[in-house]
């Protein structure tokens, strides 16, 4: 495996994880939201899958996004009588994202995006040692 090859493969890794990281932005920026009329449903958590591709140029497996699908976990539900979307029993559906989840999820996206990096700057690093030693 070439150099440029390591690179090829550890951009595709931060391009997922960037892709996860969206995600979870969406999912914070949304978790506190509502249904809007009774029997009206909230945001609803948004989940990435990721799957192996065999990249034939490279000759090497990478990862990609297979798609962003729903979690299917229940909505939460509070007690809100005047709230404009409860239910004749005075209760709100609220979104199912969990704050806690989404903040583990992102520190772990976050720490594979920078182990790629680091895959990236050692390869220019020993790119650089390399062309030194060729002068």
């Amino acid at each position: 495996m070439d150099f440029g090859n390591a690179l090829d493969i550890s951009a595709a890794g931060m391009k997922a994880q960037g892709a996860r990281l969206r995600v979870i932005a969406e999912n914070v920026a949304n978790a506190d939201s509502t249904a809007t009329t009774p029997g009206g449903e909230p945001f609803r958590r948004k989940t990435i899958l990721f799957q192996s591709e065999f990249d034939k140029a490279l000759g090497a497996e990478l990862v990609a996004i297979k798609g962003v699908q729903p979690d299917k976990s229940d909505f939460g539900r509070d007690f809100r009588p005047g709230h404009p979307a409860a239910d004749a029993e005075g209760y709100v559906l609220t979104s199912n994202v969990n704050t806690l989840i989404e903040m583990t999820d992102m520190r772990e996206a976050q720490r594979s995006y920078e182990a790629n990096l680091r895959v990236m700057r050692t390869v220019r690093q020993m790119l650089e040692q390399t062309v030194s030693i060729l002068r």
